[in-house]
């Protein structure tokens, strides 16, 4: 564990990307061989599932450290972070015992089934045997909240100045649900590595938000633009008369979307299909909130295959006949994605059409009505562009339309987390409901530091209540609520959920009694069915 946390101290105490980067480079050079691979996977955000309740935890190190509940709660609260208010309060190392970040996770997987006593005693001797920061790493992990600051793509670039490899076949070889108790480094990385892992999915090429104007991309004709569809990112897999359902976040799908089964025999071995899984019937799509009727169900029964009826519309074609085509231009996949797609008449797999648009203002129009077009705006990719690993500037764009707003009042806020511990930044902001504000979001993006400082000292004069960390303020303050969707919740106070809300400003021109209602938000929701 020495050399891991040495790693996770240097990445943490940096934000300049080449230190970062030298920072795992070393720590492969040096580490453990049997470690190395433990290590790549939690730097991928494997994270180890929490074996422990944290009250125990919190209970285990009071007494430890010979502290009352409540001035440990005080301790923890003031510091923000639980993993390092346990390491703070605990009493200092008793003995020495060197612990590799194999056995460590070893011990957290034992844990799980074990008697709450044994895994108190465990628990505690490992404490006493770790310095300070190994501790802190240590319960990092235990706690389930693990993070470090780096991408998945810095990994991948470390690995591969490690490894002196092409990115691209490291980002191939990480793809995938892996098990590091079955794999060593060079069953992973190795050339041959890959021949008998016929389920493993490509890098997703994935597109930044256009952040000038379309005319800066240069010639319209140079260009095909697609409708942004709203659903689940996915590749459909045929390979060896199997086929493998993958997500944008990698999980394996095949099970949940039984609807695609029948492609294993009518697709060609050797076929990599690229697109977006959406709910579809009747020639058009249906709200992503249909999806999630079906998302996280164990058993699908036909009920949900018939309410929730999934198509993939298809965009790009990574794999023919066993031949990679990455590096082909995109027009000249689509036209082999034609022809995969013509042969289907069942109605499973679409093409997602090419728009076609004389200049990038009637582009401009379209992108702002997406919504009446059952879209989130527009994709622009370049005719010439081979398909690329990752997110990459240049050859793929998304241009969204703007989001719905909504003006909402602050009734409650939390404290951050990491470095933001001691500010309050996470809040909950309410509508109106008749005479009542009713709690309809929650947001913790969007202000500036300045903001953040402004508003964390006014809640700390204007707290109402305590829950824990939690304060009721009084509702003097209206800020403009963004998001992508809305859809109904009874799961919600408001009988309203949102999709990815953040705040997109302050409005101090707006008194309380201007904040929206919950009417205002039903009919969003009425404005959005077909």
């Amino acid at each position: 564990m020495k050399a891991f946390t040495t790693m996770f101290t240097t990445v943490d105490q940096t934000t300049k990307t080449n230190q970062k980067i030298q920072a795992m480079v070393d720590y492969f050079t040096h580490a453990e061989e049997e470690d190395k691979i433990f290590a790549v996977s939690i730097l991928i955000g494997n994270k180890p599932k929490r074996p422990v309740k944290t009250s125990e935890l919190k209970e285990w190190a009071a007494q430890l450290a010979d502290l009352p509940m409540w001035l440990f709660e005080e301790s923890y609260y003031t510091v923000g972070d639980l993993a390092e208010a346990i390491a703070l309060v605990l009493p200092a190392q008793k003995k020495e015992q060197q612990v590799s970040l194999r056995e460590t996770l070893a011990l957290l997987a034992r844990l799980t089934d074990l008697p709450s006593e044994e895994k108190k005693e465990l628990i505690i001797d490992y404490w006493m045997s770790a310095p300070l920061a190994e501790r802190f790493v240590f319960n990092k992990l235990i706690t389930g909240n693990f993070r470090m600051g780096v991408s998945r793509q810095l990994v991948i670039k470390a690995l591969a100045k490690y490894l002196d490899k092409e990115q691209t076949s490291i980002a191939h070889q990480l793809m995938g649900k892996w098990n590091p108790y079955e794999e060593t480094m060079s069953s992973m990385f190795a050339a041959e590595s890959q021949l008998d892992k016929s389920y493993i999915p490509y890098p997703f090429f994935l597109a930044y938000q256009l952040d000038s104007e379309p005319e800066d991309l240069g010639a319209i004709s140079e260009w095909c633009i697609e409708k942004k569809l709203d659903g689940i990112r996915g590749q459909i897999i045929v390979r060896n008369k199997e086929i493998f359902v993958w997500s944008r976040g990698e999980e394996l799908l095949t099970d949940k979307f039984p609807e695609f089964t029948s492609l294993q025999d009518s697709l060609p071995n050797g076929t990599v299909l690229d697109g977006e899984i959406i709910p579809w019937r009747d020639g058009q799509p249906l709200p992503f909130q249909v999806m999630q009727t079906r998302i996280g169900r164990k058993n699908i029964s036909p009920k949900y295959l018939k309410e929730a009826p999934l198509v993939m519309v298809c965009f790009d074609v990574l794999e023919k006949d066993g031949v990679d085509l990455r590096e082909r231009p995109l027009m000249e996949r689509r036209e082999l994605l034609k022809e995969i797609i013509a042969k289907h008449t069942d109605g499973k797999l679409l093409l997602s059409a090419a728009m076609d648009f004389t200049n990038w203002q009637e582009v401009a129009v379209f992108r702002e009505n997406a919504r009446e077009y059952n879209c989130e705006g527009v994709m622009l990719k370049r005719k010439t562009s081979p398909y690329e690993t990752g997110r990459r500037r240049g050859n793929w764009w998304k241009w969204k339309t703007d989001p719905m707003t909504v003006d909402g009042v602050l009734l409650y806020a939390q404290s951050g987390h990491g470095r933001r511990a001691n500010l309050f930044t996470d809040y909950t902001f309410a509508v109106w409901d008749g005479e009542l504000l009713v709690p309809f979001a929650k947001a913790y993006s969007g202000l500036t530091d300045k903001e953040i400082n402004e508003l964390d000292n006014w809640v700390k004069r204007n707290t109402l209540e305590k829950f824990g960390p939690v304060r009721s303020v009084k509702p003097e303050f209206v800020f403009e609520i963004a998001f992508e969707g809305i859809n109904s919740s009874p799961r919600h106070k408001s009988g309203v959920a949102l999709r990815f809300p953040r705040i997109l400003r302050w409005r101090k021109d707006k008194s309380v009694k201007e904040a929206n209602t919950k009417n205002d938000l039903l009919q969003l929701i009425e404005a959005q069915k077909p």
